[in-house]
């Protein structure tokens, strides 16, 4: 027996997972992806044009990913509606959501209505599934913005958490010269066992002339005004970090260095198999739930 789900606002992402949770069996209802074509053929998706039905379809219901860029409406770039925040939470009253990156005020206002809220980026499968295809989008930008090949560049990656190691393993298969850096004496042990040049990132500045290519994972500032002086200005930077980011931007500007901002890459370069991680985790959080 299938479940209902609703399935408001996001990107591709959850465009692709509402098909695979009709594929399952499920019924899935929509509102604010009116302009996803592809939803309209499947027989089990039902597309609503008021919230309110929608959302009373299903006790469970799926946000974007990111959940809000502005803190006021959902992200829906499939809808020329703006989704209050507020009023989505109103017509959630004691059901569960479950999206990505919410933020404290979202659960102020889940208290007052008694709403179940999963955020689904907190949980340890999908972080880390969701490193592959970061990793992996990353190299992609790397290919496309330099007129070197990846064999034999040095490579710096600034952080070494789920990011930074998967990263670091796929650029070593690629025969890159790859340093990684980090702050903790453990990280930096790792570092070395793994085979990776080390490098403490609280003492980084002239040796950033030695890379290619330095890429951020790290959401703190760490490439400064001062140290970003120090850079190749052939120099690729790409920053995967969330906002603020890692690396000053208006310095890497002004010194007419290539600069990337690579947010949410899982979504971008593959919302396909991105949708099944989301998927499972989805099932995994459901399982928990209704264990008794």
């Amino acid at each position: 027996m299938g479940t209902n789900f609703t399935v408001i606002g996001g990107d591709l992402r959850l465009i692709k997972l509402a098909k695979m949770l009709a594929i399952d069996g499920n019924t899935i209802y929509t509102y604010g992806l009116e302009k996803a074509e592809e939803l309209k053929e499947n027989k089990d998706i039902i597309m609503y044009d008021k919230l309110q039905d929608a959302v009373k379809s299903s006790d469970i219901i799926i946000g974007p990913i990111p959940f809000s860029s502005n803190g006021i409406d959902i992200n829906a770039p499939f809808s020329d509606n703006n989704i209050s925040i507020k009023q989505l939470m109103h017509f959630i009253n004691a059901k569960i959501l479950i999206a990505g990156s919410i933020t404290p005020e979202v659960y102020d206002l889940a208290n007052d209505e008694y709403i179940e809220i999963i955020d689904i980026m907190k949980r340890e499968e999908l972080a880390v599934l969701n490193t592959i295809s970061t990793a992996e989008g990353a190299i992609e930008i790397i290919i496309a913005n330099t007129n070197k090949i990846i064999h034999g560049s040095n490579i710096l990656i600034l952080g070494f958490g789920r990011i930074g190691k998967v990263l670091a393993k796929k650029l070593e298969g690629l025969s890159a010269n790859v340093t990684c850096a980090a702050r903790k004496d453990e990280d930096l042990a790792w570092i070395k066992t793994y085979g990776y040049m080390d490098t403490n990132i609280n003492t980084i500045g002239d040796n950033l002339s030695e890379y290619d290519v330095i890429i951020n994972t790290v959401p703190h500032l760490i490439l400064t005004e001062e140290k970003i002086k120090n850079i190749n200005e052939e120099c690729l930077l790409v920053d995967l970090a969330s906002n603020p980011g890692g690396i000053d931007k208006k310095a890497a500007k002004d010194r007419n260095l290539k600069l990337i901002w690579a947010l949410a890459l899982p979504g971008k370069v593959a919302p396909i198999t991105t949708a099944e991680f989301i998927k499972e985790t989805v099932y995994n959080v459901l399982k928990e739930i209704y264990k008794n």
